[in-house]
């Protein structure tokens, strides 16, 4: 009979150091990370994070698991369909760190808990629904007010597009800029916006399966799995102050598919000519979702 294996966290992250000291690693360990929403990136950000050795986290969902979960996130299991999201991602966050420590906001972000769900956060991540953005506004929003560094990650296609907000750089909505514009517009900046380089646009293949009236968009585990990376790279430098990490108006869009890296510049965010042009491209594609 096997003899059992005890968790010990020295043991349990050994493998980590090399790429950071003893010192880094400890400091990984005290961290304290906010993460709202638990789908497709953001299950994946907070087990790649709770596997990069960080043992605070403060998450927020009220969704439960359904069979179109499958193909992406990382707690949908048979087992578990119709279970609340936080409470089983939580779970397999236990199974690796059985010392983590989990504050659990199951209604979501709201106006309401937004500052006890950033209380002690030294990074947010995003892991919020693309439709979402009511809420991810007030949270960037009160990133800035309490200086804590924001970044998102989004999976577009077979590939993802990163942002990194700095408390004291470009705001989310300076460089967005949707305030005042209706829902239509604001989700056409938004796009533009995370995805200024757009490399993902010519292997969509059956575009009618992007609807933004039902709220709904294809989507791929490879894109999640990309998004959790480049986010568990981008935090661990953020936390341990590591070399360079261009923030915005900057973005990075990296395509698995097409094999391609692109580093963009948006001085003035959505106000820049680029972005002008792109806005022109993106608007009658939603214009003809609506009126079909």
């Amino acid at each position: 009979m096997a003899a059992a294996i005890s968790f010990d966290y020295d043991s349990a992250f050994s493998r980590n150091i090399g790429w950071v000291t003893q010192r880094e690693q400890a400091k990984l360990k005290k961290s304290r990370i906010a993460i709202a929403g638990l789908g497709g990136v953001g299950g994946a950000h907070l087990l790649t994070l709770a596997r990069l050795g960080i043992a605070n986290f403060n998450i927020a969902d009220f969704d439960n698991f359904d069979v179109h979960n499958m193909n992406r996130q990382a707690g949908a299991f048979m087992p578990f369909m119709g279970q609340p999201k936080i409470d089983t991602v939580a779970r397999m966050a236990r199974d690796i760190n059985p010392e983590i420590d989990l504050r659990l906001s199951p209604q979501g972000v709201t106006p309401e808990n937004v500052d006890e769900f950033l209380r002690d956060v030294d990074v947010y991540v995003d892991g919020l629904d693309f439709f979402a953005l009511p809420a991810r506004r007030m949270v960037f929003a009160k990133c800035r007010e309490k200086g804590i560094p924001a970044l998102t990650a989004a999976p577009l296609g077979m590939g993802t597009a990163f942002l990194y907000f700095r408390p004291e750089g470009m705001s989310f909505e300076k460089y967005f800029k949707v305030d005042g514009h209706e829902s239509q517009e604001q989700y056409a900046r938004f796009i533009a916006g995370l995805s200024p380089a757009m490399v993902q646009r010519d292997y969509l293949v059956a575009p009618d399966a992007v609807n933004f009236q039902e709220k709904r968009g294809p989507s791929t585990i490879m894109a999640c799995d990309l998004c959790a990376g480049v986010m568990g790279t981008s935090v661990l430098k953020v936390l341990l102050g590591r070399g360079s990490i261009k923030a915005a108006p900057w973005g990075m869009h990296f395509d698995a598919y097409h094999q391609k890296l692109k580093l963009t510049w948006r001085p003035f965010g959505n106000s820049n000519p680029l972005q002008q042009l792109l806005l022109k491209f993106i608007r009658p594609v939603l214009r003809g979702q609506s009126d079909g």
